[in-house]
């Protein structure tokens, strides 16, 4: 689509408020879903994040990689199993997480974020003992997957001080020298809480939290923090929407500004939630 340079000027002017709001502050990023496996979406993703960059903004990107973490099983022949939506992750498992979280996707994306004339670092939770973890408390034993028990923000705060956007696989470390696997929209809502976030942008699939989930013209917008016991007795949270509004929950009381759920299949989602009266998604405070 050709715009004028008139109503280019008009939409910088528009966005100028909102660059100099955020300016200086931390957005931290969790990066999911369509918008990590969609060509055109990556592409998208990677210039709001030099964007953000440039005028100021400093970016923490944490990444997901389901994907591509099935194929490789799949490819030693070995069977993905969820409980709850969380991954089992044995021993043998484990070792594949971190060769293709740390490894391939991690560094793929500071590869595709420096084509894009970012500046980038790729970080896994195990670096300078970033996060640290024991093994998750369930019903089930799903093996190596952990929750967050502290967070050591030094790493973090030193690329973004010089420049980078860390790119942050999300794996931790035990007490005795375990490796474990992270939902990574756990690890980026104690990311913003320790950085003391502005903001929380989780990408999801999904228009936001919807008052009905078959319709996506129900998005409710604005949501209390204060609601969401009430939303969760009436049905509206529910399914794999729980974790999700429960990291956006305890993120804003553990300081963060605000949180925001919104939608990886829409080009361009994060620009038009920092730099747009209307915003996108679902915001929490």
């Amino acid at each position: 689509m050709q715009i004028s340079n008139s109503d280019r000027a008009k939409v910088l002017v528009q966005a100028l408020p909102y660059i100099q709001t955020h300016a200086g502050k931390t957005v931290v990023v969790k990066y999911g879903g369509s918008a990590m496996v969609d060509e055109v979406l990556k592409d998208a993703v990677m210039c709001d994040i030099v964007l953000m960059q440039l005028v100021g903004i400093r970016v923490v990107l944490v990444h997901g990689g389901g994907k591509e973490i099935d194929a490789m099983l799949k490819k030693v022949g070995k069977q993905s199993r969820f409980v709850d939506g969380m991954r089992c992750t044995d021993r043998e498992t484990i070792d594949i997480v971190q060769m293709v979280l740390a490894g391939k996707v991690n560094k793929d994306l500071v590869q595709l974020l420096e084509r894009h004339s970012g500046r980038a670092v790729g970080l896994c939770g195990l670096d300078d003992g970033m996060l640290r973890a024991e093994k998750l408390a369930a019903p089930e034993d799903l093996g190596y997957v952990g929750e967050i028990t502290a967070v050591n923000p030094a790493p973090l705060n030193n690329a973004t001080q010089n420049g980078y956007v860390p790119i942050v696989a999300p794996l931790a470390g035990g007490e005795h020298g375990e490796v474990y696997n992270i939902n990574a929209d756990v690890a980026a809502a104690r990311i913003a809480a320790e950085l003391k976030a502005e903001k929380l942008i989780l990408m999801t699939d999904v228009r936001g939290l919807l008052r009905d989930k078959d319709d996506e013209n129900t998005l409710i917008p604005v949501v209390n923090a204060s609601e969401v016991p009430k939303l969760q007795k009436q049905g509206i949270i529910t399914g794999g929407m729980i974790p999700k509004v429960d990291c956006c929950v305890d993120a804003v009381r553990r300081g963060v500004g605000r949180a925001h759920i919104i939608d990886g299949r829409i080009p361009h989602s994060i620009l038009i939630e920092l730099f747009s009266d209307e915003g996108i998604g679902t915001m929490f405070y």
